[in-house]
Order: structure tokens, then C-alpha cells, then sequence
């Protein structure tokens, strides 16, 4: 992903000093002396886009997850670590917003819900176990947390979490894949729902510029940002639900090792692997990784 933020500062603009004695060097050297600051001011605007944004992909291969057994259960609990520890040899992928601030528009609440800019980094665990889902061998155990303070109830985000993994045209169609969530002990990954503020704090031990404005997935934590997750993107504006879908199928896909991808033509479904936010490329609305056949929806890979 290659979005530069544009907004990083320009420092040419300090060679322009020590010039008291234009003023006495007549207007040949008034003119010379403006030509030269303007040039260093262009040159300080085109120099936004040397430094490059972080919001870049680390890598497109996630983290292998590791086989689990049966889950234990529990209830809510707090969870103070705010994602895992940034020295795990994992890859580190973000979803970059592209032109969120574009053209369309956002869901009518971004008019009427105040969304916290930051947090307290602790987190309370849904409580209890949901039963497992899928035919695969592998059973994944993930738990889903929510950070405190927030409206959202851990309990309502690990139904609709549950919801997303347990759809026929999730992940489980691929006939490896089992999940079942846990709320003690072991897991093999974390859904973390927080503020904008707390996402860029995890993302960013991994290098990640998510900017308060997108969703990551560092290791073993798919961290999912509160403002995506209330007002969505202007493609789905009218669909909240389905793009917290899209949230959770896109960041998922990556733990289990599957890359970006781009709109296969003109017409036809976009993969959930496909960076939505940055644009549709002519494909049409979908938050599924497979249809109602069976099929894998996907595309060309990304480099």
C-alpha cells in the first residue's frame, strides 16, 4: 500500500535566512532573492512525499497459527497488554484508507456519535465460549476484547465477530479452517475493538502509521478501529454491518496467510482480500471471501 500521508512538514524552507542586506542590494537582488524563496517552497511542498507512510504493508504473510484444542471456559476478564509483544517474529499488515476523505460520504452517524479519539490501552474480554464452527481439522481460538470506556459492550462485539467467522462464505469455506472463541486461557487470536488513538499505539510498535483512521493486523491481534467500525467507508455507508464483515474477513484472511489482492474485472465481486477502501477498480461491493458455491473470490495478486 503506498499512501503517503502529505502532510509531512517541509524543512527546505530554512535556507532562507541572514538576508537583512537585500533591502540595500537595489531590486535586481530583490527579485533574485523572491525567485529563491519561492523555489524553496515548491521544493519544501514536493518534498512531502519523500518520507513514506508506514501505513504500507510490512508484509502480506501472516503469522502461521499454531493448532489448538479444546477452549476453556469464563467469564468477562480485563486484558491490560494492548496487543502483543512488538519483538514476536510476526508480520505486521494495515489497511490503508486511500481516499476515505474523498469523494462519498460516511454513515449518517458520523454526524450525531461522538467516537473517543483515545483510550485507557485496557481491554475487558467478551466472556463465555461460543461452539465451534467449521469442518477443518484446525480449530482456531480467538477471543475478542474491547477496550474500556467505550459504548460498545465486549458481549454485543463477540456476537457480531461470531457472526462474520461462522457465515458459509467465510473462511471456514476453505475447509481447513474451524474457529471457536474463547474468553480464558489460550487463543490463537485476538479481535481488539478500540479507539482510533490505541489502534495507532499497537499498530505502531510494528512501524505502522495507521493515523487514526484504519484497522491493522500485527501478529496475533486483529485490531480493529472504533471509527471504521461505527461509520464504515462511503462504499458501505448504508451498510455498517457489512463492513464490519469486511473488517473482520480482510484482517483474519491475513493471520491465516493470505495477501492482498486486486478486482478481477469489471462486474464481478471484490475479494475480501482486496483493499476496498482504496477504491473498487470497477468491481462490485462484497465482504465475503468465498460465494454461496463454494468459490473463492479473489484476483490478481498485489506485488
Amino acid at each position: 500500500m503506498n499512501g503517503g500521508d502529505g502532510d509531512n512538514g517541509g524543512n527546505g524552507g530554512n535556507g532562507v535566512g541572514g538576508g537583512g542586506g537585500w533591502k540595500r542590494r537595489g531590486p535586481l537582488l530583490w527579485g533574485l532573492a523572491a525567485v529563491a524563496v519561492l523555489s524553496a517552497a515548491a521544493l519544501a511542498v514536493n518534498g512531502t512525499t519523500t518520507t513514506a507512510s508506514s501505513s504500507d504493508d510490512e508484509s502480506d504473510a501472516a503469522a502461521r497459527p499454531r493448532p489448538s484444542g479444546q477452549a476453556p471456559t469464563g467469564s468477562a476478564s480485563t486484558d491490560p497488554s494492548g496487543g502483543a509483544s512488538a519483538s514476536a517474529s510476526v508480520s505486521a499488515t494495515v489497511e490503508e484508507d486511500g481516499k476515505l476523505g474523498g469523494k462519498g460520504r460516511e454513515s449518517p452517524d458520523s454526524s450525531s456519535r461522538s467516537i473517543p479519539l483515545t483510550g485507557p490501552g485496557t481491554f475487558t474480554t467478551a466472556g463465555g465460549t461460543s461452539g465451534t464452527v467449521g469442518k477443518g481439522a484446525r480449530v482456531l481460538r480467538y477471543k475478542v476484547v474491547v477496550e474500556d470506556g467505550l459504548e460498545q459492550s465486549a458481549a454485543d462485539v463477540a456476537r457480531q465477530v461470531e457472526g462474520v467467522l461462522a457465515d458459509p462464505r467465510g473462511w471456514t469455506a476453505d475447509g481447513n479452517s474451524g474457529f471457536r472463541r474463547v474468553s480464558n486461557g489460550p487463543s490463537d487470536f485476538v479481535v481488539r475493538l478500540a479507539t482510533p488513538g490505541t489502534v495507532d499505539e499497537i499498530c505502531g510498535r510494528y512501524g505502522l502509521n495507521t493515523r487514526g483512521e484504519v484497522n491493522c493486523s500485527v501478529g496475533q491481534d486483529v485490531v480493529v478501529n472504533l471509527k471504521r467500525w461505527l461509520l464504515a467507508t462511503p462504499v458501505y455507508a448504508d451498510d455498517v454491518d457489512a463492513y464490519r464483515a469486511l473488517i473482520i474477513n480482510h484482517e483474519v484472511g491475513h493471520f491465516l496467510g493470505h495477501g492482498h489482492v486486486t478486482c478481477p474485472g469489471a462486474g464481478k465481486p471484490a475479494p475480501a482480500m482486496m483493499q476496498q477502501i482504496k477504491g473498487m477498480h470497477g468491481c462490485t461491493p462484497n465482504v465475503w471471501p468465498y460465494d454461496t458455491k463454494g468459490r473463492l473470490l479473489t484476483g490478481p495478486s498485489v506485488p
